[in-house]
């Protein structure tokens, strides 16, 4: 688009018309405000293409409550999930298609959940204020550790776990927005490391450990962060933005084993390669809070949020972390 620089005053019956060249702005900026919903919705029309050909989005369980934190456990081969509905907080586990297990009941607020290298699982712990691990039993969690405790948390919301073993989680202010963390957890001892992001909300760490991205619900973006050799961060920078109008909380996300990043929010989930480009959207019919890759063959994401676990199938598997080793 040309500049209007060095342009003539419009003129009307030989009147000096200075609102002119105002009228001519306003009529670019309509043009490129246009322009810009245009690129949106042919960005938002396009499929994801780690989607596999002529998925549908499958609705296998639903309920009136909130779903969190889906993982998918290869040795149990089911997917877990949280349940949280007024004072009912508990992890469910899916049997098959509309039937779940209650695997842990009273949870006290278990909403991350992240699979460990021993088989088991790590797990955020909002009302307890804590940092969990326990193993998968048949009829609950076994095992259960507290790795960190800290009553002066807010609600320990989501975490991840680098390749070398640095866990961190998220511990969001959504009250005042004013002490607001994400921290890290590391050979037993914790540090926050951010500490000026109003809402810090998923947390996903790349695979090769290198980079943590992280949702920011309060400037609806996603950041990412180099992680630095003892686990602190460097200088975040915008990592994804879409060029949409919708304002939906970007929430949890996933990774898949190319590094592709699922991020929720903005109006479904978005697949974002590692370069921080968009391959498309996955639109949903209710907000979703969360999403895992797994299943069988690691080719399954599930989607959980406002009364509904789906499932899509894929392309691509889901990180190595999150499935035996071949």
């Amino acid at each position: 688009m040309g500049s209007f620089a060095g342009r003539a005053p419009v003129e009307s019956k030989g009147i000096f018309d200075p609102c002119g060249l105002l009228r001519g702005r306003l009529a670019l900026v309509v043009v490129l405000s246009l322009a810009s919903l245009a690129r949106a919705e042919e960005v938002e029309s396009k499929p994801p293409s780690v989607v596999a050909d002529d998925a549908q989005l499958v609705e296998i369980y639903s309920e009136d409550a909130f779903f969190e934190g889906p993982v998918w456990h290869p040795d149990a081969g089911k997917l877990f999930f949280t349940k949280h509905k007024g004072e009912t907080n508990q992890v469910l586990r899916l049997d098959a298609p509309g039937q779940v297990t209650v695997w842990m009941d009273n949870s006290q607020g278990v909403g991350g959940l992240f699979p460990s290298p021993e088989g088991g699982l790590f797990a955020t712990q909002a009302y307890g204020h804590r940092l969990l691990h326990f193993h998968v039993g048949e009829n609950g969690p076994t095992d259960l550790k507290v790795l960190y405790h800290n009553n002066k948390l807010h609600q320990p919301n989501d975490l991840c776990r680098t390749s070398d073993g640095k866990i961190y989680f998220t511990d969001p202010d959504f009250g005042k927005k004013e002490t607001s963390a994400v921290y890290l957890y590391a050979d037993g001892h914790v540090a926050k490391v951010i500490d000026d992001m109003a809402v810090p909300n998923g947390v996903i760490a790349s695979l090769d450990g290198n980079t943590l991205y992280v949702s920011d619900s309060h400037r609806k973006h996603w950041r990412a962060y180099p992680i630095q050799q003892d686990g602190h961060l460097g200088q975040g920078r915008v990592f994804f933005e879409p060029e949409t109008p919708d304002r939906e909380d970007p929430d949890g996300m996933s990774i898949d084993e190319q590094g592709n990043v699922y991020c929720t929010g903005r109006g479904g989930v978005w697949v974002v390669s590692p370069e921080g480009k968009s391959l498309g959207l996955i639109k949903t019919p209710v907000f979703i809070s969360n999403v895992t890759l797994g299943g069988p063959d690691g080719k399954t994401l599930f989607l959980v949020g406002a009364g509904k676990v789906f499932s899509l199938r894929l392309k691509v598997r889901c990180a190595p972390f999150a499935r035996r080793q071949d």
